[in-house]
């Protein structure tokens, strides 16, 4: 259990972090307006599924994965120079796509209501 607690609290630095780096630091024209989520840490804390948010199509959400890829690199060494971990976990990017998915079941609820009055 203390391993996951901790796993937990270094994972909300890492968004913290990542978040930082990405808004202030990276200045690829991609990856502008995302929002990191969340972050997933294996138990070990060497391996990082980093889940993000944007808005747009999928053409957008394809040129932003494809950014945070390429600034992978960079992003890393921020952390690493940043956080006082002992390994800088590497980084796998995730499209989170809980907010579309809970926007989708807002609108079927509403249209439920709208029916029902």
């Amino acid at each position: 259990m203390a391993g996951s607690r901790r796993s937990e609290r270094v994972g909300g630095q890492l968004r913290e972090e990542i978040s930082r780096v990405v808004q202030r630091i990276v200045k690829d024209p991609r990856i502008r307006g995302v929002t990191v989520t969340d972050v997933k840490l294996s138990k070990d804390l060497r391996y990082a599924r980093v889940y993000y948010s944007v808005i747009g199509e999928e053409e957008r959400k394809k040129e932003v994965r494809e950014g945070l890829q390429s600034a992978r690199g960079v992003i890393r060494r921020e952390v690493g120079r940043n956080l006082p971990l002992r390994y800088v976990p590497d980084m796998e990017f995730f499209f989170d796509d809980s907010f579309e998915h809970a926007e989708h079941i807002e609108n079927l609820l509403r249209k439920i209501q709208d029916t029902e009055s």
